[in-house]
């Protein structure tokens, strides 16, 4: 096959420079995106959280792996903690919450989310859903709003 046709590796700084870079998801909660692979519907991103409290109640698809840099979080429904340092494999298929505990200041994980995340209310009813195509599309809005231009995701989608 021609180099021509194939997809253009990647190499960027994971944890960067410029905080315009984190798109906000929620209050105190951003994600910083790495992959975005519109091919195979999944995306690797750093989450950062610097509050206190629950996130999401979520379901996933597909596997996720999850690998904690700084902090730490839970999930309500089982009794580890994920600290700095550990590996965390996510099978398919269980609704979890997760939370990060009032002792910790800012948590940042690596996730690599296969499929994507359906997010469910109080009463475990479906509420919303993120797929690599909303990640892109909040991404785009971001990067337009705070000067880098609506394209600036394209350089993280493959």
């Amino acid at each position: 096959m021609s180099a021509s046709w194939t997809i253009p590796e990647m190499a960027v700084q994971a944890i960067p420079d410029d905080d315009r870079l984190w798109v906000p998801q929620a209050p105190q909660v951003w994600f910083r995106p790495l992959l975005l692979n519109t091919v195979q519907g999944e995306w690797v991103n750093l989450l950062k959280v610097t509050r206190a409290g629950m996130l999401s109640r979520h379901r996933h698809p597909a596997p996720v792996h999850g690998f904690v840099l700084k902090g730490s979080w839970r999930y309500l429904e089982h009794d580890w903690v994920a600290t700095e340092g550990m590996y965390v494999f996510e099978p398919p298929g269980e609704i979890h919450t997760l939370v990060v505990d009032d002792d910790v200041p800012e948590m940042i994980t690596l996730f690599h989310v296969c499929g994507a995340l359906v997010y469910f209310d109080e009463q475990m009813r479906p509420c919303g859903h993120d797929d690599v195509h909303t990640k892109i599309e909040l991404c785009r809005r971001h990067y337009a709003r705070v000067g880098l231009g609506d394209d600036f995701v394209r350089q993280f989608i493959r």
